[in-house]
């Protein structure tokens, strides 16, 4: 299992935008998504459109966020 710095994605507030946050380590197996880990929050399992291994260079620009897309795969 190849573990990665990375950064996430998050959607935000009902009246906040959504942004990148940095500070993650992501791991890539045979389960689908990515699992990423942080000091300050739960460890869980996203998709993958929510990961990028690069900083972002605009912290609140979206990814490309697929019609009717799960944000936590239930593992």
């Amino acid at each position: 299992m190849l573990r990665e710095i990375c950064w996430v994605w998050f959607k935000g507030s009902l009246t906040g935008s959504g942004y990148w946050k940095g500070g993650f380590t992501s791991t890539k197996d045979e389960k689908p998504g990515i699992l990423i880990e942080s000091p300050s929050f739960v460890t869980c399992r996203v998709p993958e459109w929510r990961v990028v291994f690069a900083e972002p260079t605009d912290l609140k620009k979206a990814p490309l966020i697929p019609t009717g897309a799960i944000w936590k795969i239930q593992s």
